[in-house]
């Protein structure tokens, strides 16, 4: 019999008998590959996602690959036996924002996959076929799995408009620290420089494309175009900015925790500094995501160091949450 993981409330998790939830119309019922375990399912486990961004008892599991088994009325027959990965955010796609294309910022209210909604870390996931996003008949779905992260920093860099020749930089070297450098390196940067925490991480940083690793206690240069922050601290932030020259461009990814101090705003306008952020991923940068790594230009599997089944559960968010340099991406395999 077929299991699913089940949060009933902040530290309180089992596993339960899991049966596929047949597709209505517009779905589609997706066997689970391999399930991401990231700091937002520790937050979901521990108590700490922000009321009204989680609902209990919940079945976690946002980040996932798989393989569509069945399809709901008015959905193509031809998605049946596709490898697919899927946005997470249940968009009403009738507001402005929707038809901007700005589903993230969906004006219905917040519903996402694994948060809100029944999420992947069981043996299947049904959900609107409309978020699906075609893989290649050849991708490897555990590589895939780690797609969803990657598809927000691909909203980053495309937020950062990086052209070919400006000098770029990542601020942080966890998981999304190492696809933004495979992003920004596709983009051809005069340089492109890593800074963290984590001198373990100066090598892997050189394999995907940086030009140079510093820690943030060494001396940093203060002249970048872009730059992306992807460590969640508020000085992570505040090293970020110290990073761009004049009129240069930044890009916010983590959430620092509450009551953290921000940036200047005084620094912010005099030095006339162009500040995005991004929360999640819209579908332009999923498609994107898939187009890169498609094309084999987006690495993932190097950054996974754990697979444990199901009932790992437990170890799986210890993992997630150690500090250990030798953790990476911890999957989940239904």
């Amino acid at each position: 019999m077929s299991t699913a993981v089940v949060v009933e409330a902040p530290g309180e998790h089992r596993l339960t008998a899991h049966e596929p939830v047949p597709p209505a119309a517009g779905e589609a019922l997706v066997r689970v590959h391999a399930v991401g375990v990231c700091g937002s399912d520790r937050e979901v486990y521990q108590g700490n996602r922000p009321e009204g961004y989680v609902r209990y008892p919940l079945t976690p599991g946002h980040e996932w690959s798989g393989t569509v088994a069945e399809v709901g009325a008015g959905v193509p027959a031809g998605l049946v036996g596709r490898k697919v990965v899927g946005e997470g955010f249940r968009n009403c796609q009738v507001c402005d924002r929707c038809h901007a294309g700005e589903t993230t910022l969906c004006t219905a209210g917040y519903e996402e996959t694994g948060f809100t909604q029944p999420g992947a870390m069981a043996a299947t996931l049904t959900l609107p076929a409309r978020l699906l996003h075609v893989l290649p008949d050849d991708a490897d779905l555990t590589a895939a799995a780690l797609l969803e992260p990657a598809a927000c920093v691909a909203a980053a860099a495309l937020k950062a408009n990086a052209r070919p020749g400006e000098r770029v930089a990542v601020v942080g070297t966890g998981t999304l620290g190492m696809f933004a450098v495979q992003f920004l390196r596709a983009g051809s940067p005069a340089e492109l420089l890593v800074v963290g925490t984590r001198p373990d991480r100066d090598k892997l940083s050189r394999t995907f494309g940086a030009t140079d690793f510093r820690t943030k206690d060494q001396e940093l240069p203060a002249d970048f175009d872009v730059v992306v922050e992807t460590a969640g601290s508020a000085s992570a932030a505040r090293t970020a900015v110290s990073l761009l020259r004049r009129g240069g461009r930044l890009v916010l990814t983590g959430i620092p925790a509450p009551g953290a101090e921000g940036l200047d705003p005084t620094d912010l306008v005099v030095r006339q500094l162009e500040v995005h952020t991004v929360f999640g991923a819209p579908p332009e940068a999923w498609a994107h995501t898939v187009r890169v790594f498609g094309a084999g230009l987006l690495s993932p599997l190097p950054l996974v160091t754990h697979e444990l089944p199901l009932t790992g559960f437990a170890e799986a968010i210890e993992l997630a949450g150690s500090g250990d340099p030798s953790v990476g991406k911890v999957l989940l395999r239904p």
